[in-house]
């Protein structure tokens, strides 16, 4: 006869702090941009893109008279509208240490509130609810609604061409700014020029050295309003001059920009490395895996890899620093030789017996010029450290650096 074996079943007392951190995860990656395949995240942006639009529109339509009819109408849609916009903000208030996670929640809600859409959403509903309680500054409350237009930011931040202007414009700050201290310093130079060529024949429009300034910005910007301009001969050749100048000027910015984003989509075309050969691995970023959450620019790759590719279901995102991995990405790192060495990937499968099985990384008696880049671990992969303890079963993915005349 069969002894029947006692089998004690734990069970994990879910704690209600438990199921409100949870729901606070799902909230925030619903809120979030979400993939194809998170249908909750995916209507959330859909819908909350559409409350934008009808948002803008209300504030366009109200300025014209022939819709005075339907002002009511118009009030009760805008009333929505802002009290969605409401409930999103204090959502990602609630949500802010999912966002920051290195953060403590203090620190992560006020960087959440002083970061450019923090303080759009802010600028977006105070104007409409502050008048509720402060009436005798309704006028300034209603200027300020302007401020929903940049609400539109929110609409492209949901595609990745707005990271990359932002990119392109970090990148090539410091040429635009000079390129922008070369027409300061020549609309001053022209405007002293000008005033001494003009000043006594036009008094009243060139009076001072300073004057001549609005002259200068319209017509170095090429727009030429007309209200200011030359009367003497060589006030007009003065003019001549200063718009040809204007125009290789002006567009000195428009090429550094152009420029950045060719370089930019050539190094996602080829890689940050594109003198050199370079192979990719995938990294599948399942669930529990400890990059789930975190930006580009917080993870802490091996020496030798960066990030080429971001595969979100049928999406592929460009590897911008503040894009957050989410739950089922596919980053593919790319592996780069520099000028004197080759990489190579091989893959160590820890049977039964091996030498290596029960030792930590830091402990492994391998080359300097061997690196432990994953470890999979059934289906999780686990980002290596030291401290990292290797397992039977265990797949050790490492990077081999090797002369070029091996």
């Amino acid at each position: 006869m069969r002894k029947r074996k006692n089998i004690d079943v734990k069970l994990k007392k879910v704690t209600f702090a438990d199921r409100a951190a949870s729901l606070k995860k799902r909230i925030f990656k619903i809120i979030q941009i979400g993939s194809r395949t998170d249908v909750p995240s995916l209507c959330f942006d859909i819908f909350i893109v559409l409350v934008i639009l009808v948002n803008i529109s209300i504030t366009v339509l109200q300025t014209f008279e022939e819709a005075a009819g339907y002002a009511g109408v118009m009030e009760i849609v805008e009333f929505i509208t802002m009290a969605v916009f409401l409930v999103e903000y204090i959502l990602r208030i609630w949500t802010a240490d999912c966002l920051y996670p290195e953060k403590s929640y203090p620190a992560a809600v006020l960087g959440f509130a002083l970061s450019f859409y923090g303080v759009v959403d802010l600028l977006t509903i105070l104007p409409y609810f502050c008048p509720f309680f402060i009436p005798s500054g309704a006028v300034v409350f209603r200027m300020l609604r302007v401020v929903r237009i940049l609400h539109l930011f929110r609409i492209n931040s949901r595609y990745d061409a707005f990271n990359v202007i932002t990119e392109v414009l970090r990148d090539k700050r410091n040429a635009l700014v000079s390129s922008i201290f070369l027409v300061l310093v020549l609309m001053l130079a022209s405007s002293l020029c000008m005033y001494g060529l003009e000043h006594e024949a036009q008094p009243d429009n060139f009076s001072n050295a300073f004057s001549g300034i609005w002259w200068s910005m319209s017509t170095l910007l090429t727009v030429g309003y007309g209200d200011i301009y030359p009367v003497t001969i060589g006030g007009r050749i003065m003019t001549v001059i200063i718009a040809f100048l204007g125009v290789g000027l002006v567009a000195i910015p428009t090429g550094i920009i152009s420029a950045g984003f060719v370089e930019y989509y050539t190094k996602i075309k080829v890689g940050s490395y594109s003198q050199h050969d370079a192979d990719f691995i995938t990294l599948n970023v399942a669930g529990g895996h400890p990059y789930t959450g975190l930006q580009l620019k917080q993870l802490q790759l091996p020496q030798g890899l960066y990030p080429a590719v971001v595969l979100r279901g049928e999406d592929v995102y460009t590897p911008h620093e503040s894009l957050v991995l989410e739950e089922g990405d596919s980053l593919l790192l790319g592996t780069v030789s520099v000028s004197r060495f080759e990489c190579r990937i091989e893959e160590v499968c820890l049977e039964a017996g091996h030498s290596w099985i029960g030792y930590r990384i830091k402990e492994l008696d391998i080359s300097r010029r061997v690196f432990v880049v994953m470890v999979k671990r059934g289906g999780e992969n686990i980002c290596p450290q030291g401290s990292t303890l290797l397992q039977e079963g265990d797949v050790v993915l490492l990077l081999e650096k090797m002369f070029k005349n091996q």
